[in-house]
């Protein structure tokens, strides 16, 4: 069969290798200077590429798409990935939270192995080579159109990504292709990003707080709380937590929800209390300023101080019982208002993409054209951060590479 693969990502390289050893004629076209820009700058460029976790765990990290990609896990886990990769010279680590990185901790090394792969496998690698449209005929694939050239084929797989990062090239030109051949698109969202806030925090910018639980509630029903690393911002708080809360609201109504952080979870608010009156007891002819730095860092703890309206001039010893429950209540349940999400610049990763009702979970393969497929981002399944979502690029990528028939 003659393959083009659109787009040279994660799932576009995986899809290309697989079906180049099934025997396949393959052509991977990359609009872009070099291939996997976007790998580059995962994991802060060391390229956390998987999570070294068996698949039903690693379903339980996926947020959209758990039921869909239960397959393409099941046939492609993380360690076959891992075993892949170091059988074609990258070695691989697992460090905190089961994410795996090259040894080198370099992610051009990740790149320079998957095209490694795809050239010895016979793949036809064309860079800076755009494709402007797909073309049907009668709900079957005929060929891709490039610099208004037709490349034939008997199947296409478009693994163009996202909208996230749009300057490594993601700008959602799978999507617009998927919508061309009359897939449904269910509308994209930046995921696994940070939240705008409408408290000013910039005071407490750069700071990290590691043991906090964060709650978020719709309409005042909890649907959100878990314990962990939170960083203040500029424009509101990110970390860990809220990247991982990003991924279950960013199809919400931001004026349906609201936030709270526990800055002490190991006390309750009675333990809370009365350490707060032995502390002030203790430092009674200190400013508040100065005394809430036992609790938090000074910068957050004015912000406290703010929530509960003492003044951080104010001496201890002049604190009310009233004041100090108030305090009390500011560091069990300091109150957040989300404006919105940051924008798909800051975006780890799309939530959104072609429904997968309409793609065959086996095959990747389109239920509407025959000899379409579609991978990686380009498909709504999304999960948490942790090298989830770029093994579901290679779990897709696989799946297609490998759906396509030998004869």
């Amino acid at each position: 069969m003659k393959v083009v693969v659109v787009g040279g990502g994660a799932s576009g390289l995986m899809a290309a290798y697989a079906a180049a050893k099934n025997g396949h004629e393959v052509v991977l076209v990359e609009k872009n200077e070099k291939l996997g820009k976007k790998i580059y700058i995962t994991g802060k460029g060391r390229c956390n590429l998987t999570n070294n976790c068996p698949p039903d765990e690693f379903l339980q990290n996926v947020v959209r798409g758990e039921k869909f990609l239960r397959g393409a896990v099941y046939r492609f886990p993380p360690s076959a990935l891992m075993q892949l990769l170091e059988a074609n010279g990258l070695p691989l680590k697992t460090e905190r939270g089961n994410r795996v990185f090259p040894v080198s901790d370099h992610a051009s090394d990740v790149t320079k192995t998957l095209e490694k792969m795809c050239r010895e496998a016979g793949v036809c690698i064309k860079l800076n080579t755009e494709v402007s449209k797909i073309d049907i005929l009668h709900s079957t694939m005929r060929g891709i159109i490039v610099q208004n050239e037709e490349i034939f084929c008997d199947f296409a797989v478009i693994a163009t990504g996202g909208l996230s990062y749009p300057s490594t090239g993601s700008t959602g030109d799978g999507l617009k292709f998927a919508q061309a051949a009359g897939h449904a698109v269910v509308p994209c969202v930046p995921s696994l990003v940070g939240i705008g806030t409408a408290e000013d925090l910039s005071a407490a910018q750069g700071i990290s707080v590691k043991n906090c639980v964060l709650t978020c509630r719709r309409l005042g029903k909890p649907i959100f709380s878990e314990l962990g690393e939170l960083l203040f911002t500029h424009f509101g708080v990110s970390g860990p937590l809220v990247l991982s809360l990003s991924a279950r609201v960013n199809r919400l109504p931001p004026e349906e929800l609201s936030l709270t952080l526990d800055f002490k979870p190991a006390l309750d608010e009675k333990q809370l209390d009365l350490r707060a009156l032995r502390d002030f007891s203790e430092r009674k002819n200190e400013r508040m300023k100065n005394v809430i730095r036992g609790f938090l860092p000074q910068n957050l703890g004015l912000l406290a101080l703010r929530a509960a309206n003492i003044s951080p001039e104010k001496q201890a010893n002049a604190v009310t019982a009233e004041e100090r429950r108030a305090l009390v209540a500011a560091l069990k349940a300091f109150p957040l208002t989300p404006l919105k999400l940051r924008g798909y610049e800051e975006a780890v990763v799309t939530s959104g993409g072609v429904s997968v009702a309409e793609i065959d979970p086996k095959t990747m393969q389109s239920k509407l054209v025959k000899g379409l497929c579609f991978c990686g981002e380009t498909i709504d399944a999304d999960a948490y951060t942790g090298g989830f979502n770029l093994h579901i690029a290679f779990a897709t990528g696989y799946a297609a590479g490998n759906g396509i028939p030998t004869a």
